[in-house]
């Protein structure tokens, strides 16, 4: 019964597809961001989303609450259609539509050949993220969640390791094993730290206690490494700002929970910038 649920659900997602292909990148993800902002709430708990924004910000009214969930769903579509452009921005054929703050830093790492760990959450685009890394000549790998959806998890695994990020680490105990592998053979680690996961600590994240990963940490407990936080917004249409922050190291006192907890705060204020453009249907807190 879930295969076939799995099943209807690719053929859709696919019809749309090429639909977007059809109408073009501006109008496409204008469009699917305008359907998925009235068809997403009923696929996703209008409550835990409620709860998650209250955790982060409690002073909020119920009209500001929906007004940022509905932006979200509306981000949340405009990515879905995106996907269909990857190339395009891949190719070039679409660079004026990112603005790079920060350039420099990634042409450091990379003539250095100094491999690094890129962290940031699930912002708007966060594809575009690490397929800039790449396309900057870093030599990079991603950890990734496969999607429940076989079907579409097919479609979504050849786009992102063709456009995105070639080097593509399904999460996970062997997937941790390759990282280590991977950043031993000079090669830089991105993955986002705003997903509650199966094998971490609980740290405080907008003073609640979440399970956060700790690989961050212990790669620079162990390579004595730096942590380059990047974030991307969507300034307007289809255009996006994306910054690479400064490196930061820390000291041979820091332990493994201070380094999680820093990059929460962090993150925190990350979210803070632009909360509309956070994914909370994750059930961070569980």
């Amino acid at each position: 019964m879930k295969l076939i649920k799995y099943f209807i659900q690719f053929l859709i997602i696919f019809i749309f597809f090429l639909i977007f292909k059809i109408l073009g990148l501006k109008f496409a993800s204008y469009i699917s961001g305008k359907i998925i902002s009235f068809i997403g709430p009923f696929f996703r708990s209008k409550s835990l989303i409620k709860s998650n924004i209250l955790k982060a910000l409690p002073n909020l009214d119920k009209n500001q609450i929906q007004k940022i969930s509905k932006t979200m769903w509306h981000n949340y579509g405009r990515i879905l259609a995106e996907y269909m452009f990857i190339k395009k921005f891949r190719m070039s054929q679409i660079t004026n539509n990112i603005e790079i703050i920060g350039q420099t830093k990634l042409d450091t790492i990379r003539d250095n050949n100094e491999p690094v760990i890129f962290i940031s959450g699930h912002f708007n685009n966060f594809e575009l993220m690490a397929m800039h890394l790449e396309k900057s000549g870093i030599n990079l790998a991603v950890i990734y969640r496969p999607l429940n959806n076989k079907f579409l998890n097919f479609i979504m695994e050849r786009i992102r390791k063709k456009y995105i990020c070639k080097n593509q680490i399904k999460k996970g105990i062997s997937g941790t094993k390759q990282l280590l592998s991977s950043f031993k053979n000079k090669t830089s680690i991105a993955l986002m730290i705003d997903q509650r996961v199966s094998q971490g600590i609980k740290s405080n994240f907008f003073d609640h206690e979440a399970l956060t990963t700790t690989i961050p940490a212990q790669f620079v407990k162990k390579f004595k490494c730096k942590i380059v936080p990047i974030y991307i917004e969507r300034t307007q249409g289809v255009n996006f700002k994306l910054t690479i922050h400064d490196p930061l190291e820390y000291s041979k006192t820091e332990t493994v929970e201070s380094i999680t907890l820093s990059l929460n705060i962090l993150l925190e204020k990350m979210i803070l910038r632009n909360p509309e453009q956070w994914i909370w249907s994750h059930n961070r807190w569980k």
